[in-house]
């Protein structure tokens, strides 16, 4: 099958739509349980002073903040010539790391913080690599 913007039916960035779709499951199971808290507290609007609501809130949130530079990073990268080997390598540090900072934030660990800072590694070693890679020619 081939479609007229590709030329074939094959992903022209699998990786990236890997990750991506990987992330938006969890991004959607965040959501899913910021609405669940919300049902069980009878909260609906702001977080009542609750605080488990709060950090099911901001682990939400942040995820929301944080995912979409790093998966245009590595969209970036793939699209500019990436290895598939370093491209999965960061894409699964990026999972890792917000799966670490969500488990972090919903049970009150410092898992949070090492997936906060991985999240920050993977970002900086993205926007490194992109520069690197040279797509401006």
């Amino acid at each position: 099958m081939t479609t007229p913007l590709l030329g074939t039916s094959s992903f022209l960035v699998p990786v990236t739509s890997l990750y991506a779709a990987l992330n938006a499951f969890l991004t959607l199971a965040l959501s899913i349980n910021v609405s669940a808290v919300r049902t069980k507290l009878k909260i609906f609007r702001g977080d009542g002073g609750h605080a488990g609501l709060g950090s099911a809130i901001r682990a939400h949130g942040n995820n929301v903040e944080q995912v979409p530079l790093a998966l245009i990073l590595l969209l970036l990268a793939e699209l500019s010539g990436g290895g598939s080997t370093p491209l999965h390598i960061f894409g699964g540090a990026l999972l890792v790391a917000r799966l670490a900072h969500a488990f972090g934030m919903l049970r009150g660990s410092p898992v949070q913080a090492v997936g906060a800072t991985l999240t920050l590694v993977v970002q900086l070693g993205l926007a490194g690599w992109v520069l690197w890679l040279r797509p401006w020619g």
